[in-house]
C-alpha cells in the first residue's frame, strides 16, 4: 500500500506542532506513523482523570480528535486545511492507570470530506473507546 500522506509527517513533526497546546498539557505522545495510520497515547494520571480515578471521557475524545485531525491534516495537499465537522465516541471500558493508546485510520478520504476511525486501548490491549471523526477539507482561498 502506498502512503496516504501528502505532507512530510513523523512523530517529531506531530510533537513539534503540538507544543504549547492541550496535547502537550495532557501529556499526549505520538508513537508511530505508518503508511495509513497514526498511533499516539495519553497517560492516565492527575491531569487526565475524572474525580472517580478513571480516565476522563473527554480526554479520550481529545486523543481521538488529535489523531484523526492530524491524519486528515497531513493527508491533504499543501495549502488545504482539515477542520472537524463531527466526532463521536463510545466509551467501552474505564482506565485507572497506565496509558491509553489510540490508532487512527482513514475510513474515507474524499475531495471535500474525510472520515477517520480511532480505536483506543489500555495497556492490556483492551478496547476502552471507539471514536469516529468527520473532517471537512477546505481548499486554499
Amino acid at each position: 500500500m502506498a502512503a496516504i500522506w501528502k505532507q512530510a509527517i513523523s512523530c517529531e513533526v506531530l510533537t513539534a506542532v503540538s507544543r504549547g497546546t492541550a496535547n502537550e498539557h495532557l501529556g499526549i505522545e505520538f508513537l508511530e506513523v505508518g503508511d495509513d495510520f497514526i498511533v499516539g497515547r495519553v497517560p492516565v494520571d492527575h491531569r487526565t482523570c475524572q474525580p472517580y480515578g478513571l480516565l476522563h471521557g473527554g480526554v479520550s475524545v481529545v486523543l481521538a480528535e488529535t489523531l484523526g485531525s492530524c491524519g486528515a491534516a497531513f493527508s491533504v495537499p499543501e495549502g488545504h486545511r482539515a477542520v472537524g465537522l463531527d466526532i463521536n465516541a463510545n466509551h467501552l471500558k474505564g482506565a485507572a492507570s497506565g496509558w491509553v493508546t489510540g490508532t487512527a485510520r482513514p475510513v474515507h478520504i474524499g475531495r471535500t470530506t474525510q472520515v477517520w476511525q480511532i480505536d483506543l486501548k489500555n495497556d492490556a490491549g483492551e478496547l476502552t473507546c471507539v471514536s469516529r471523526i468527520t473532517m471537512a477539507i477546505l481548499a486554499p482561498r
